[in-house]
């Protein structure tokens, strides 16, 4: 196997790189050799600012700062927004040293001084780092110029803008909502309760939320209105799904007896068993675990309606915490059921641990991929960090090592846990037909997660991207779930006097260090000038761990999901930058106080908004997504769930090349854009064809006309044919010859006529006096009549032949048929349009005249 290369400096190095450090080992800070950087003389804020944000302004710039992970040098900016690096040769934004705000969760500044020999160790400047930790797996590291302020100019623009001194100055309401408007998910959620309740062919509105006219119901639950003022308590939504056979006022006995007034509530029930999933806190049974609550024990009982034979369904409830822990907090009040008092029920603890081990976890995680990663936050390849030329320093104990680290962290174990106690409460519901009830200690972590993943595994709407959203602001956001806790942001009810934790360890502690590069012996750390840690001790990457055990879903059943691993990253990385409102403050309460939903933009019309650029070619679309054939439950066995990191989030700063797992998708979804786009021009060349066909019918058409008319014009030539052969023969039986020439011409030949004919008729004569006369010549005389094509009709012709042959006609030129003289003769020489008038009254047949 070929052995990675380390990363290869610029053409003006930032490092040492002297054979004697690289033989030693070191090549990390110590080595940075800013000499060689050029003093930026310009600033960036006077240059064009395309890359800022709408609203987004910059607060504090560095320059000539170099990015340690991948040895560049640029300029380091501090918006109202984001940290941003830019390079120094191409103006670009550097991805890995651009983090939001409000994903950093801890940053140090760190004094580094190098080891070299004893005689220039005071001559030696030390190294000034900055050091970022973000929530999204990144450790980055800066480094500034000796004998500058610029790193304490950054340092004091993130400790002002991370901690705004008002709620009301953070990012999201800067910007505005812009855009990406947003409905109201109050509407949603009725949205949702109707479509669970059967009711979807209800919408609701604002309207309907004001007058309180959204408590509909079905046959065994119904939408409550108990805790629209938010009395009852503050973190549940403004509408409850409970059962119908408690009442209002049972409902509001019965939230005593829970920790927060958190009672047991329906997060959804199945469409055609009647089975539900409720979600709850902890009852108040105390220490002895003898306190009960009739209300509480009837509500719970409610969750079991009757089954088709008449019997009551089992119920479980299921406590998420590892059972030592429940009894822990009997101490405080808390504790668990007892199936004793609580019909026909059995109680499962999941074994889940506390928001403070995945906290734990998830840092030695991040600790993990950076130590092994390909872009560490020292500078340093993995390969190459002990100056040896394979993996891990190239002994099979150091390789198994780093392995075992990763099962140390015990993120990947939690994972797991979460995952078969959702699979577990998913399998109660489907197949035995039974209601859950879960819940934790204050049932908005824990329960949280398992609620909605097992819905996540019932419902195959939740596997859609509408049906996501459903699901998030339902389980997570109207629910509770403190996300500016959890996520490290100031919350409302700590605006203009918000506590941030400041970190008392040295910085050895606060700059995560492997063991690996603590032993290199390449420098020394001493306690920085100052630290600051962003997160208090409510910090927990809850929702992020939830969001991880989708993507091990998605592995697994690639098919059933309408949305893709991509989708799951830029989610996460909208909701921890808070850029939007969605997830602003711990409640549905806190967040109508601030009007964030109309003072913000929206985090799902932004996605939404991403995805129509490309239509169905997008990455957040999963092109193996096959809605039939996983329309139903998902119901993984125990030895699927095995999960593994997730390379496109955990991997993608640290190990790049490796956390393009998504290859496949990509090739598929080339090969669907191509199938696309031939599909697109075969629709046009079957339009074409199309036009083609109708041109060629009506072409047809018009020949077949066409043929029709030249039919119906030759039976009338022949018909004419035939006429003029009786006329002619009609005409040779007084004597007289007609020739009809090509050209339409008609010359009648009168061999012999008794009768003299006018001098001014029109005819030629073989008996012709010189002078013009006629000579007295009555053997052989004979007369030439031309009949233009204008008279070929064959009256006019016969016409116009008679009044120029005719001896008798009058004055004027005319025939004065019947009164003529002609008509008073008997002779052969009566006119002819007499003969041709007197044979058509006649009507004698076509076979009287044969044809010679």
């Amino acid at each position: 196997m070929d052995i990675p290369k380390h990363r290869s400096g610029r053409a003006t190095s930032l490092r040492d790189a002297t054979e004697s450090s690289k033989m030693e080992g070191t090549g990390s800070w110590d080595a940075l050799e800013w000499t060689k950087i050029e003093s930026i003389s310009h600033y960036v804020s006077n240059v064009n600012l395309d890359f800022l944000l709408e609203a987004e302004q910059v607060v504090a710039e560095g320059h000539g700062v170099v990015l340690v992970n991948t040895d560049d040098a640029g300029t380091l900016m501090v918006t109202n927004f984001r940290l941003l690096f830019l390079s120094e040769g191409t103006r670009t934004v550097i991805a890995l040293g651009t983090i939001p705000l409000a994903t950093i969760e801890k940053f140090n500044k760190i004094v580094v001084k190098v080891q070299s020999n004893a005689r220039q160790l005071d001559k030696t400047p030390p190294q000034r780092l900055l050091q970022v930790l973000g929530k999204d797996m990144r450790i980055i590291v800066f480094g500034f110029r000796p004998r500058t302020k610029q790193r304490r100019v950054i340092f004091d623009a993130l400790l002002r803008c991370i901690k705004p001194a008002r709620f009301w100055d953070l990012y999201a309401f800067a910007s505005g909502p812009s855009r990406f408007k947003s409905t109201s998910p109050q509407v949603r959620l009725l949205d949702e309760y109707f479509r669970l309740l059967g009711k979807g062919s209800y919408r609701a509105s604002i309207n309907m939320i004001e007058i309180g006219s959204f408590t509909l119901s079905n046959d065994l639950w119904r939408i409550s209105s108990v805790n629209s003022n938010y009395k009852m308590c503050q973190s549940y939504p403004f509408a409850l799904v409970v059962p119908n056979i408690v009442s209002d006022d049972e409902v509001l006995q019965a939230s005593n007896f829970r920790a927060r007034g958190r009672l047991p509530v329906v997060s959804w029930c199945h469409p055609s068993t009647g089975a539900v999933l409720a979600r709850s806190s902890q009852p108040l049974v105390g220490l002895m675990m003898n306190m009960r609550s009739n209300m509480d024990e009837k509500l719970v009982a409610a969750l079991c309606s009757k089954l088709d034979d008449g019997s009551r369904r089992k119920l479980y409830i299921a406590d998420a915490r590892p059972r030592k822990n429940a009894l822990a907090n009997g101490a405080m009040g808390g504790g668990s059921e007892s199936s004793s008092n609580y019909f026909q029920s059995e109680i499962v603890f999941l074994g889940i641990d506390n928001i403070h081990a995945m906290r734990e976890s998830y840092a030695r995680l991040r600790e993990y991929v950076d130590t092994h990663g390909r872009a560490s936050s020292d500078g340093m390849s993995s390969f190459l960090r002990h100056g040896g030329s394979t993996w891990g320093g190239g002994n099979l104990s150091s390789m198994s090592t780093s392995v075992s680290t990763l099962g140390d962290s015990g993120w990947l174990l939690h994972v797991q846990g979460v995952l078969a106690g959702s699979a577990w409460i998913a399998a109660r519901v489907a197949m035995e037909m039974a209601s859950v009830l879960v819940h934790c200690s204050d049932g908005w972590d824990r329960t949280s997660q398992l609620v909605s993943l097992a819905n996540l595994l019932l419902d195959p709407y939740y596997r859609t991207f509408t049906g996501f959203q459903a699901l998030v602001e339902k389980d997570w956001l109207a629910f509770g779930h403190p996300f500016s806790d959890r996520v490290g942001m100031p919350t409302l009810s700590g605006s203009g006097n918000m506590s941030f934790e400041l970190s008392r360890q040295n910085s050895a502690s606060n700059f995560s260090t492997s063991p690996m590069r603590q032993s290199s012996g390449a420098f020394t750390s001493q306690p920085p000038a100052s630290s600051h840690a962003h997160t208090s001790n409510n910090y927990s990457p809850i929702f992020l761990q939830w969001v991880d055990c989708v993507s091990q879903l998605l592995r697994m059943y690639p098919f059933a999901f309408e949305f893709s691993a991509a989708f799951l990253v830029d989610f996460l990385d909208c909701m921890l930058s808070c850029r939007f409102g969605n997830f602003l403050c711990n409640c549905e309460k806190e967040r109508l106080q601030c009007n964030v939903y109309e003072a913000c933009g929206c985090l799902w019309a932004y996605l939404a908004d991403f995805r129509t650029s490309e239509g169905g070619s997008h990455v957040h679309y999963n092109p193996f997504y096959e809605p039939l054939k996983y329309n139903g439950p998902l119901l993984p066995p125990a030895a699927a769930l095995a999960p593994t990191l997730w390379p496109q989030f955990h991997l993608r700063w640290a190990c790049p090349e490796e956390a393009k797992a998504g290859e496949i998708e990509e090739q598929c979804r080339k090969i669907i854009m191509k199938n696309s786009e031939m599909q697109k021009a075969k629709e046009v060349a079957e339009r074409k064809a199309r036009e083609i066909t109708n041109a060629m019918e009506s072409l047809n058409a018009e020949l077949r006309m066409e043929k029709q008319r030249n039919s119906s014009a030759m039976n009338i030539a022949k018909r004419t044919s035939k006429e003029n052969m009786a006329i002619k023969r009609a005409v040779q039986s007084i004597g007289c010859k007609i020739h009809f020439s090509g050209s339409g011409d008609c010359i009648v030949d009168i061999e012999s006529n008794p009768l003299e004919a006018k001098p001014d008729c029109l005819y030629s004569s073989s008996g012709k006096e010189p002078d013009g006369t006629l000579r007295d010549d009555k053997k052989d005389m004979s007369v030439s009549v031309t009949v233009t094509a204008d008279d070929n009709d064959g009256i006019n012709a016969i016409g116009r032949v008679c009044e120029t042959l005719c001896p008798f006609r009058s004055a004027d030129g005319g025939c004065s048929w019947p009164n003529g003289v002609c008509a008073q003769l008997g002779s052969q020489f009566v006119g002819l349009r007499a003969n041709f008038d007197a044979f058509d009254q006649l009507s004698i047949n076509d076979s009287y005249f044969k044809s010679e």
